[in-house]
């Protein structure tokens, strides 16, 4: 996330006017081409003057309650002028909606077009996120919704993109999408990845772990599934992954799948990151793992579940492609925040496609085509995936499963 003009630098010029980075957006980038070395040297030195971007590793909630009336950390033209910086309108605003119970906030950060991105199918409008979200407050009044996580690209002319990685807290105790209050207290993880452009969030990706909801209510997530399914269909609602769709483009007729991409010569993320993906789970290249992967990898991910080590990781993808021997995994949206001497932090938005054809954790076999969305965060140290926390709704492709025809 390096400004870097397309004409040479004009001589003179200091090394923080070399790495203008996105706190630079009020700058226009045509002025900035042609500025002399000493003003882009001067706006260098207030930018460098101003605090960091909030991050929210590490950071308590009262650190962010407390930036209300402080200046800006970034450029944020067309932004509410509560928020300092996008981490901070992420953080609070969750907040405010949710935990301060301010659901009118979304007609003015949600766009009344906007179009959600889940497993269950595409949610279109802002209408129906508000009767959404109206209903889960009802289901879970108590709500807590923590924040982990906050990795994001962009500027505020162009649009920025969020990955919130978050763990959200309550207790069940008014009637939910799964039936009456039970009073048991849940804990489930999920990941929405945003676009944001002058304080509307225009278009989202969300990936809720509703398996762990179903299983901490006391339900068979199999059975629920079938009846859920079947309660859809019959109301008129079509399955996300109709009948008759075409085969799952992994090979390439009767030979191989995509060729992987040159390695570069030196190292780069956002290449490392899809050629690993691409290798172990199109290839079926699973030794790979140890070759990517420290020892002590850990991992949260679906179900509140945990994986550790090599071993872990290994099985739960040879299990995922047993269940779908056809299955591909794509990559749709990689974004990162870091260094290699810090460590890269990585969202990382991706499809599953698969046919369920062989038995497995989701039972037996259906012939039921399935396609899920996934986030998966990644601490990436030295060339290698430290740590992973990888979400995608899991109690939905049962539902794709067992959907009736």
């Amino acid at each position: 996330m390096t400004f870097e003009p397309e004409q040479p630098l004009p001589s003179g010029l200091t090394e923080p006017s070399a790495r203008l980075t996105n706190q630079v957006t009020d700058i226009d980038k045509e002025v900035a081409e042609t500025a002399t070395a000493e003003t882009l040297n001067a706006v260098a030195a207030v930018v460098s003057s101003r605090p960091k971007v909030m991050e929210v590793p590490g950071t308590d909630i009262s650190k962010f309650m407390a930036l209300q009336g402080t200046p800006r950390r970034q450029s944020m033209q067309g932004f509410d002028s509560d928020y300092v910086d996008i981490v901070d309108y992420i953080v609070r605003l969750t907040h405010r909606i949710w935990e301060e119970r301010n659901l009118g906030l979304l007609y003015t950060a949600y766009a009344h077009n906007i179009m959600i991105h889940t497993s269950e199918g595409m949610v279109y409008g802002r209408d129906k996120v508000m009767a959404d979200s109206v209903k889960s407050m009802a289901a879970y009044p108590d709500v807590r919704i923590y924040a982990d996580e906050v990795i994001w690209t962009g500027n505020d002319r162009d649009g920025f993109h969020t990955s919130h990685r978050g763990v959200w807290a309550a207790r069940n105790t008014g009637y939910s999408n799964y039936g009456p209050p039970t009073g048991r207290q849940l804990v489930r993880r999920s990941v929405a990845h945003c676009i944001i452009k002058e304080n509307y969030i225009v278009e989202e990706w969300i990936t809720r772990d509703e398996l762990a909801v179903v299983w901490q209510l006391g339900f068979d997530a199999v059975e629920l599934a079938r009846k859920m399914a079947a309660r859809d269909a019959a109301a008129g609602i079509k399955s996300p992954v109709p009948v008759g769709t075409g085969e799952v483009d992994r090979l390439e007729g009767q030979t191989t799948p995509a060729a992987l991409p040159a390695k570069p010569t030196e190292f780069e993320i956002e290449a490392f990151v899809r050629r690993t993906n691409h290798e172990i789970w199109n290839w079926r290249m699973f030794g790979k793992v140890r070759d990517y992967y420290v020892a002590n990898y850990d991992c949260s991910t679906t179900g509140n579940r945990t994986l550790h080590g090599w071993g872990d990781l290994e099985a739960n993808i040879i299990q995922m492609l047993a269940a779908f021997p056809d299955g591909r995994k794509i990559i749709d949206h990689v974004c990162w925040m870091g260094d290699a001497q810090a460590g890269y932090r990585v969202a990382v938005r991706w499809y599953f496609q698969g046919t369920h054809l062989g038995p497995g954790f989701y039972g037996e076999p259906t012939g039921k085509r399935v396609k899920i969305i996934g986030v998966s965060h990644y601490l990436i140290q030295k060339g290698k995936f430290v740590k992973e926390w990888t979400q995608f709704d899991e109690f939905a492709l049962l539902k794709q499963i067992y959907w009736p025809i």
